[in-house]
């Protein structure tokens, strides 16, 4: 099978499946992280709005700003019900468009593995958040089992199928990311580990789920009976309940730190 590259382009299929689990986990990091209210928020790789929508609902911010590279993302964003205003805008994390000290707290929700180069990203981040204010992120450990299509992509890979992998995948392990918040000269850096479960109503709304858009065009890609023999151990693997829902589990790291005072 040739290799694909991993695009986000439509918002409402994010949606479907992944921005419960991104509000999931990011409901975890904003208690982890207790921001004050009244702050400037800026959503670095806010796609489609998922978590953007999270900040505007709790944490009260005084302005609220996010970019992405997908207008596609963006214009579901800007469809959402938003308490807070939010503006959002077209652009690249290794190349913020906004000047020093704009915001008082920079953040990326999922993000770190797709910029193709974290450490600028997150130097993008410093530059723009004032001194005292906050860079942080949170990403699924990807390489330590934690993606909520984990168990999907083992089952890819026992029928000889391997799912294109993000650019930068190192980047969702605690330890890397923690020496990308202490590279980039940032004080009090603290990492934290985020449990979460999804429970879909069947197997149905759980193959749904699955269609990542690291996933979805793979499994287009294969035969009949592959997508029956993988259906099959899924089922296998996520027995449902009582009801006939199903499960499962994800696993993040996520990481705060200060921007340090000038000498």
């Amino acid at each position: 099978m040739a290799e694909q590259s991993i695009r986000f382009d439509d918002g409402a299929a994010y949606e479907r499946v992944m921005g419960r689990w991104s509000q999931l986990a990011g409901d975890v990091f904003l208690a982890w992280l207790s921001p004050a209210d009244g702050l400037r928020w800026l959503d670095v790789g806010c796609g489609n709005g998922a978590f953007t929508e999270l900040i505007a609902r709790r944490c009260a911010p005084a302005t609220l700003h996010g970019i992405d590279p997908s207008e596609g993302q963006l214009a579901f964003a800007r469809q959402r019900p938003w308490e807070h205003p939010a503006q959002f805008q077209q652009g690249d994390a290794m190349s913020l468009p906004w000047p020093a000290d704009a915001f008082d707290i920079a953040v990326m929700a999922l993000v770190t593995v797709f910029v193709p180069v974290p450490a600028r990203g997150v130097a993008e981040m410093v530059r723009v958040v004032r001194p005292g204010g906050t860079v942080a992120a949170y990403m699924w450990d990807m390489l330590g089992g934690g993606f909520p299509m984990e168990a999907m992509k083992v089952e890819l890979r026992a029928l000889g199928v391997t799912p294109p992998l993000p650019p930068s995948v190192d980047a969702s392990r605690l330890d890397v990311i923690r020496a990308l918040w202490t590279g980039a000269a940032l004080e009090d850096v603290a990492t934290t580990e985020i449990a979460v479960e999804r429970v879909f109503a069947d197997f149905a709304d759980f193959w749904a789920g699955q269609m990542s858009a690291s996933i979805a065009p793979t499994i287009a890609g294969m035969s009949a009976g592959d997508v029956a023999r993988l259906q099959a151990a899924l089922r296998a693997r996520f027995p449902a309940d009582d009801a006939g829902r199903i499960t499962c589990s994800a696993r993040a790291n996520a990481v705060k730190g200060r921007v340090a005072d000038p000498d």
